[in-house]
């Protein structure tokens, strides 16, 4: 298949002529631990205080971890990868993923800033605020914010860390993968457990 223009600088190429709307598009990778840990917690706060009980709490906990992972699987294949036709469009796409692509190795573009992430997460709450039994939303919300910090800090990692584990190594690999071998398979980044699923998965080659 044809390779698009692809960037290993890890500095940033300029996307607005206003400075205020660039300084949008950038961000440390600690910042959201510091924006989305304390959501965690005052969740998890109000969980107590809502009183839905311990056992509620680590199922909601371990199904809100569970919906991010399919959630990161659809909005990487269906969102982020759909290309529009008009111009204003595929702007808008390069904004909020093509540069990825092109600049893969651009540390100040690789988790989500919090002008996106914050919008995003207040509407996945209403959602899910909308589909759960009364209160449940406390305990769901943090595994599934959770979800997304392991996302989010995975995918720096997998960009500018080198392992040394098996696993972590086979993580990489996957997305390394979709940048540079074929952008339409593997839209798992913290797991390739939907790619399997939805048959989107590399055929990798087993050592030994």
């Amino acid at each position: 298949m044809a390779k698009n223009f692809v960037s290993n600088s890890q500095e940033s190429v300029r996307m607005f002529k206003n400075s205020f709307l660039e300084s949008l598009s950038k961000v440390h990778f600690f910042v959201p631990i510091i924006i989305f840990v304390p959501v965690i917690f005052v969740c998890s706060y109000f969980a107590y205080d809502k009183a839905i009980g311990a056992l509620n709490y680590i199922w909601l906990f371990l199904f809100g971890l569970f919906i991010w992972t399919l959630t990161e699987y659809i909005m990487h294949r269906f969102v982020f990868h759909f290309v529009p036709k008009q111009a204003w469009a595929l702007r808008l796409h390069f904004i909020f993923h093509g540069v990825h692509h092109d600049y893969p190795s651009d540390a100040k573009r690789l988790v989500m800033p919090p002008s996106a992430s914050i919008p995003l997460a207040t509407g996945f709450y209403f959602l899910f605020n909308a589909l759960l039994p009364a209160n449940y939303i406390f305990g769901f919300f943090p595994g599934f914010i959770l979800g997304y910090l392991a996302y989010d800090i995975s995918h720096y990692a997998i960009h500018h860390f080198n392992f040394k584990g098996a696993f972590w190594k086979n993580i990489k690999q996957h997305h390394m993968l979709h940048h540079y071998q074929d952008p339409t398979k593997g839209y798992g980044v913290s797991s390739p457990l939907w790619d399997k699923i939805f048959n989107s998965d590399f055929i990798k080659k087993q050592n030994g």
